[in-house]
């Protein structure tokens, strides 16, 4: 299975722990106050910002929230002060990771991120050693909820999905970063439960590794993905059922 389907399905899971502890909504409301300030308040006309507020929806984020996050874009300095920086790396066994920050304090950020890496085993790379294996894509997580999920993966190329994949019992869209919405749109108009919906980094190609490295590399994700000041974290690592038992049992 692919990094980015099986580690969007480990993070949908976790995520109740998230919220409870706060940090997710942290990291939400600062995505949603960079998207404004990049793009502007009004999200009909902000695809990130749509996206962003979509997520923290999701997420259960309350509307004052995300209203507050909108307009700590235009507050001066908290919003100024976010950079975002794209980290990029190798976890133990050679499998690709890159890791998108936004953070008040480029040191802090990097430090945590390299001991992160060093820690489990893998190491920090320069800029654009890895970027280069993944693309932007949209990505529509659906739940089947008893129908087919093959009919479900047509009517989904039929709103304008470039491709459909079918694991564990989920249904993974993927689309042009463009057509997110239009397809997300088109399969809620058709009854279909939306489990999430992203503009998402997708490995071109995934690397298999043993039990072992790719266990690791999935517990290098996570320690990542605490990071306050990480965002996001991708892989091209290709999940085995074995690799996930033996992460899950730790």
């Amino acid at each position: 299975m692919s990094g980015h389907s099986k580690w969007s399905q480990i993070k949908r899971q976790k995520g109740a722990a998230d919220v409870k502890r706060g940090q997710a909504f942290t990291k939400l409301g600062r995505e949603i106050t960079v998207a404004a300030r990049e793009g502007g308040p009004d999200p009909d006309g902000n695809p990130r910002l749509r996206h962003a507020i979509a997520r923290a929806r999701e997420a259960s984020m309350p509307t004052d929230t995300i209203e507050r996050a909108i307009k700590r874009a235009s507050g001066g300095a908290d919003a100024a002060a976010l950079e975002e920086i794209v980290y990029e790396g190798y976890g133990p066994g050679g499998a690709a990771i890159l890791v998108e920050s936004l953070t008040d304090n480029r040191n802090r950020a990097v430090a945590e991120i390299r001991s992160a890496f060093t820690r489990a085993g893998g190491s920090l790379g320069e800029s654009g050693c890895v970027a280069w294996l993944f693309e932007q894509r949209g990505v529509i997580a659906v739940d089947p909820a008893g129908a087919d999920a093959d009919e479900l993966g047509l009517a989904a190329i039929d709103a304008g999905a470039e491709d459909v994949r079918v694991e564990d019992g989920t249904v993974e869209v993927l689309t042009r970063p463009a057509d997110l919405d239009a397809v997300r749109s088109a399969l809620e108009a058709q009854g279909v439960r939306v489990l999430s919906a992203e503009s998402a980094l997708v490995p071109k190609t995934t690397v298999p590794l043993d039990e072992r490295n790719a266990a690791s590399t999935l517990r290098l994700m996570e320690r990542l993905d605490d990071l306050d000041d990480v965002q996001r974290v991708y892989t091209n690592l290709e999940i085995s059922e074995e690799a996930l038992r033996a992460y899950e049992s730790r």
